[in-house]
Order: C-alpha cells, then structure tokens, then sequence
C-alpha cells in the first residue's frame, strides 16, 4: 500500500466495504455472542458506526494531500509518507467496529497492520481479514493475531513496529507508553474515561433524559466514552433522577439476541464482579440507589442499570472508570461551578451538555477540557477526530487527523538550479 496512490487505496477499501456488507447480520449476530451486545442495539449502531467509519475513513482520506510544492527563499516539497508497520491493538467492548477502523485508517495511510483482537473477542477480525484478502489487499498488508496480554506486550516492543494504536485502560496504556518513548515510536491511545453530562437548568428533559440514558447505559454501560456522571443544576436535580430512574427501570435486560432486549450481560463473570464491586463499595460510603443495584441472581453475567446519587464529585464512585451500567447524579450551583466538577477528574475523553441555549452550550463545550463534547444529546461521530487528553490518552482516530496519525512529514528542499521537477 505504501507505493500505491491515495486513490488505489480507497478503492481496496471500498472493496472490502463491499465484500463484508452482504454478510453484516451474520457478523452482528457473531458480536452479539462474542460479547453480550444486544442485536437490537448492534444492528443500527454497527450499520452507522462500523461500515458507516469505513466511508467515512474512504471521504477522509481523498482530502489527505500527500504532496504540497510550498514557495519561498527556498521552493519545497512537504510530504506525507507512512509511518510503517502498525501493532492494533483492540479492546473486547467494541469487536468489529474496533477490527474495521484499527485496520482502515492505518492502512490508508500506507502502512501494514498487524491486528490483535481482545482475547474474549477475537472472531469477527477474520472475517474482516477475509473481506480484505477478497478486495484484492496486497499480501503482507494485514496480519491478524489473536493473544492476550504477552502478545500485545511483544507487539509493542518489537523493533519492527513502528507505530502502536491502541484502545483500553490507562493503565496498559501507560506502560505501552512508556516502551513506545524509550524507542522515539509514534503510538496513538485511545484510553479510560469518567465523562460528565451537564444538564442546565433550562434542559429540555424530553431531549436530554433519552440522551443521558444512552450515555449511562448504552453498551450496558462499556463505553470508554460514557457520560458516567450526571452534574445537573440544584433547581433541577429531583426532577432529573427521577426521570433517569425511570427510563433505567424501563429497560429490559436479558437475552441479547432477543429483539427485545435493551441490556445484555457484561462481557465475563470478572467484568460484572468488578461493576458489583464499585457498586457495593459506593453504597457502603454513603451513596443512594434509586433503583435496585447489583446482579441478577442466577442469570449469567448480568448487572441491573444503577442510578446512584448523595455522593461526592471526589468520591471514588465518581473519579474512577465502572465500566458497566452504573451512573452518578450530583448537583451543581452554577456553570462555573459545574465545569470545575467536569474538569476535577483524571479522564479527559468525552463530555456532554444539555440546555435550550445555544450559546450556553457553546461556552460549556469550549470551557471543559476534554477531547471531544457533544450538545443535547450521547453522539459518537466516526465522521470526525475522536480522543481525549490527560488519562484519556494521546492522538485522534476517525476523519483525516485519523490518518495523518499514520504518517510521517518529509520536506524535500529544492535547490535552484536543479532544472524542473515533476509534482505527484
């Protein structure tokens, strides 16, 4: 790919888009049985986010001007060229979307992948491989390597990487850090969060509870971009947790391939203990359940959707990552006062407000300090970048900021006297 023009390689892409989209139910159905995710919920997010991020990575991509001839003192040609060989390395929350923009955008860039699937979610990747053999993707492009922690640790720190890009803890993150800044390697982190939705005290509730709702709860809660924490102005605070508790109770948790269902089990018996955990500790330093927290009894690895309120911005509960279908509802007194609550956390990934004032909104979205910010509602835009800063991680993914990531500057100066040059 690295020879091949920005054009040739849209067109494998477009290929593979191709070849995976008759087979997408049979691959839904797959994630759904990997991981716990509801088909019903699967269906239109995998058909917006999954093939909808390969288009989207194909329109980006046509606007990367790989080669610019710059005048001045002295003419130059700047240049994007590949970084080289890419380590992908997947989380178990998101397989298939994960699979495709992991191997997309770097290989838009002109790089091979090698791409390694969480181990509690490593099939859909080889049907996404098969796509690409299919598209006619030059050999030793992609290399599909399923393993846990040792073989992510070994990818990171081969000499034959280039670059890494990874989705998980900040935790791994750090340490992948640390490797990829002793070899002066490019390394693109995608990591933990405790997001905050603001609600202001002019919310139109109709608009912002669905939205809140699905920023808790969506993916039973494993979303490194979950609007965990609900900050919500004093005047407005009753009425918010008892509209949140409400829609919680309304969802149905259960059976994932049943259409039905809004919930389905978290992702292993470790994942749903450590949500109990967090849930129990909580409501032992003070917190209140609206609902019924905690397990299913005897049903697998399912965890009821908890709204927790009377804890503190400070409080454990609300500064570290659940990971599951928990949310905390804390009030604020002003907007001043609810950014400082949104800042004081270690993540940095996503964030939210909800207000019928649009400049409002505005002055809230440029003031918190985080990657990415949605108004009046929980979006996740493969269209454009995407990332977080502090612990949230280092770089973007999605648009074309997604696949400069992948690729290197080079100036070509021009001395004169050296006769015409050829532009590409």
């Amino acid at each position: 790919m690295r020879h091949l023009a920005m054009e040739e390689r849209v067109a494998v892409v477009e290929r593979m888009c191709a070849s995976l989209e008759p087979r997408l139910e049979e691959t839904l159905r797959l994630v759904t049985v990997e991981m716990g995710v509801p088909i019903r919920a699967s269906r239109p997010l995998h058909q917006a986010m999954a093939i909808g991020s390969v288009r989207h990575a194909c329109a980006a991509a046509r606007e990367v001007v790989v080669e610019e001839h710059r005048t001045g003192a002295v003419d130059a040609l700047v240049r994007l060229e590949p970084v080289g060989v890419v380590a992908s390395i997947a989380p178990w929350n998101g397989p298939f979307l994960q699979a495709l923009y992991k191997i997309v955008y770097p290989l838009l860039a002109g790089c091979p992948v090698v791409f390694k699937p969480a181990p509690e979610t490593p099939l859909d990747a080889f049907g996404v491989a098969e796509a690409f053999v299919e598209a006619g993707l030059p050999e030793g492009m992609l290399s599909v390597l399923p393993g846990g922690p040792s073989v992510g640790e070994h990818l990171v720190a081969h000499p034959g990487v280039d670059a890494v890009f990874f989705t998980g803890s900040t935790g791994t993150g750090r340490k992948i850090g640390a490797v990829c800044g002793a070899a002066m390697r490019r390394m693109v982190l995608e990591l933990g969060g405790k997001s905050a939705a603001i609600v202001l005290d002019d919310a139109d509730l109709a608009v912002a509870v669905p939205g809140l709702a699905a920023g808790a709860f969506g993916n039973t809660g494993q979303n490194c971009a979950a609007t965990s924490r609900v900050l919500v102005a004093r005047s407005r605070y009753d009425e918010v947790v008892e509209a949140l508790t409400a829609a919680a109770g309304r969802l149905v948790v259960g059976d994932p391939l049943d259409e039905a269902t809004d919930l389905g089990p978290l992702v292993s018996r470790r994942q749903r203990d450590k949500v109990a955990e967090h849930v129990r500790a909580a409501l032992a330093d003070g917190a209140v359940a609206t609902t019924s927290p905690g397990p299913l009894p005897d049903r697998g690895w399912f965890h009821r959707p908890t709204v927790l309120t009377g804890m503190a911005n400070s409080s454990r509960i609300a500064q570290e990552e659940v990971f599951g279908p928990v949310v905390c509802v804390i009030p604020f007194d002003d907007e001043a006062d609810a950014v400082a609550m949104a800042d004081d956390s270690p993540y940095g990934l996503h964030g939210a407000v909800y207000t019928a004032d649009p400049d409002r909104a505005l002055a809230v979205a440029r003031a918190v300090h985080t990657g990415t910010f949605s108004v009046n509602g929980f979006v996740l835009n493969a269209e454009r970048p995407f990332g977080g800063v502090k612990a949230s991680g280092v770089g973007r993914k999605y648009g074309v900021e997604g696949i400069r990531e992948f690729m290197e500057l080079k100036t070509v100066n021009l001395a004169a006297g050296g006769g015409t040059f050829s532009m590409r």
